[in-house]
């Protein structure tokens, strides 16, 4: 899954959440944040802390990997 959003990341965190069937609120205890901090990060919250962010998505077993775009030099438009 390609990840280009804080939309698309807070949709794979959900499924993968879902899928092994914890609630949100287990997750939180789990990784020692709040309810909130979980739902802001579910539903794409552009704010959320990156830190927090990839600790759920280990917690949950999933991997975050960056890779260059066809390796070609980033020109202005793919820088945002």
């Amino acid at each position: 899954m390609r990840i280009n959003s804080t939309e698309v990341l807070g949709q794979a965190i959900r499924a993968r959440r879902k899928g092994l069937g914890y609630s949100q609120q287990q997750m939180a205890d789990y990784c020692g944040c709040g309810t909130r901090f979980i739902s802001d990060l579910e539903n794409g919250k552009e704010t959320i802390q990156f830190g927090k962010a990839l600790g759920v998505a280990s917690m949950l077993g999933l991997d975050l990997s960056i890779d260059v775009r066809g390796g070609t030099r980033p020109n202005a438009r793919m820088l945002c």
